[in-house]
């Protein structure tokens, strides 16, 4: 996410009803959130989707439409908004309109992350040189093109590797390979993938695919935020599910991590030079680091960053945190980009989410056992996203989840069990 606010005060707006213009997709689950957040901390939302809004004519500038496929196109409806409605910050909240916020406020002499290091962390490839070129520990890694012969490739790479889309996310497209015949059909699958993404125009396809040797050990993900170049950790979430592959479908997240306070520092040392590496200076940031075993690791430089997005956690997963004095992610995120303090301190107790997966593609013909699982003791809220009757593609194709299980209890240990035990109460119907 990008986040953004403006360099010099405007005096066509009060200073007490600041606007913000939140750049979110109609595909995004955060848009009810944001708005919350605005409404809670009261400022003017504006927010500014692909989609035309039907009472947008008349809605004094609470929504616009924006084409996000077309980046110079985009620039120029927010800046004639912007001669309507002084806009104060923008908040870009997923990785699709994240070039356009930086472009925009650029232009609109917003404070900004550079539109590059935007477009770095969009793209894998650029991404694993940037670190690979700052010297920060990085696994062996190659590109390759889709019109390649995946079979003269396959004898000379090192086993096991992983194969990456250069800019999808929500591991869509990510598989291991342990051997020459596994890298052959995950490289035609992956092939399959971009190329049916492209007809639907879902989104911009590089023709490229990154290999990267595959990384043994426990995988993490920071929440933080940066400030004048700065890091400061909201969140260590441990992924107490293996991420071994052939796919990395994340399931649960819980906060506070059980790591030692050792590796935690360490943890927290590489997010920010990582972040510092690519430039980021201002705003979210989200983090995944694997952490090799000592006794089998070549690498004595601490964790390995794995990504980084200039956004916050996606999904619904930022309702798992909560701050003090009741302050959610998204609260944070505002006054960040407006230029308040934040209070970073999470509240005492430990919580988790976990993604419910996708088990097999078919049509969600209907869920059992939700108020069973909403009963759970320690479960918060349970959300299905998919609507019944929809279609539904697990991974490595698809790139969604059929929901959100949040708990809070004293320990992560605690929470983690509840998480387990909600969904082990769930039957899914996929014809």
């Amino acid at each position: 996410m990008v986040l953004l606010r403006r360099a010099n005060k405007r005096t066509t707006r009060s200073s007490l009803m600041p606007r913000l213009l939140l750049l979110i997709p109609s595909t995004s689950y955060r848009v009810s959130d944001f708005v919350s957040s605005a409404h809670r901390l009261g400022v003017d939302v504006t927010v500014g989707s692909n989609e035309a809004q039907v009472l947008e004519s008349i809605s004094n500038g609470g929504t616009i439409s924006i084409d996000f496929k077309e980046t110079k196109l985009a620039i120029s409806t927010i800046e004639k908004f912007n001669k309507k409605y002084p806009v104060n910050a923008i908040v870009a909240v997923d990785d699709m309109t994240g070039i356009i916020a930086a472009k925009a406020s650029k232009r609109l002499g917003l404070l900004h992350n550079s539109p590059e290091t935007i477009r770095l962390t969009g793209n894998k490839l650029l991404l694993r040189q940037k670190l690979y070129q700052n010297d920060l520990p990085s696994p062996t890694f190659q590109k390759i093109k889709l019109h390649d012969n995946p079979r003269a490739l396959s004898s000379k790479l090192n086993y096991p590797c992983v194969l990456k889309p250069l800019n999808l996310s929500a591991s869509q497209g990510v598989i291991r390979a342990n051997n020459t015949q596994e890298f052959i059909v995950a490289f035609k699958k992956i092939k399959k993938i971009l190329l049916n993404l492209k007809m639907k125009y879902e989104t911009k396809i590089l023709p490229e695919i990154l290999i990267e040797e595959y990384i043994e050990g426990e995988e993490v993900a920071l929440e933080g935020v940066m400030i004048n170049g700065k890091l400061t950790t909201l969140a260590i979430f441990d992924k107490p599910d293996p991420l071994e592959g052939p796919y990395f479908e994340e399931t649960i997240y819980v906060t506070p991590s059980r790591k030692s306070e050792e590796t935690q520092y360490l943890i927290k040392n590489m997010a920010e030079q990582a972040a510092n590496a690519i430039g980021l200076k201002e705003g979210p940031v989200h983090i995944e680091l694997r952490i090799p075993p000592k006794k089998e690791s070549t690498n004595d430089k601490g964790p390995c960053v794995i990504e980084i997005a200039a956004r916050s956690i996606g999904g619904l997963c930022s309702r798992s945190l909560e701050f003090i004095d009741g302050l959610t992610l998204e609260d944070i995120i505002l006054n960040h980009a407006l230029g308040k303090p934040i209070l970073p301190e999470r509240e005492k107790l430990s919580s988790g989410v976990m993604m419910i997966p996708i088990p097999k593609a078919g049509v969600l013909e209907r869920v059992d056992g939700i108020l069973e699982a909403q009963a759970t003791k320690g479960v918060k809220d349970l959300t299905i996203t998919i609507p019944i009757g929809s279609n539904v593609l697990p991974l490595p194709e698809g790139n969604k989840y059929l929901g959100f299980i949040f708990a809070k209890d004293k320990t992560p240990q605690l929470v983690e069990h509840i998480l387990r035990e909600a969904f082990s109460r769930l039957r899914f119907i996929i014809n």
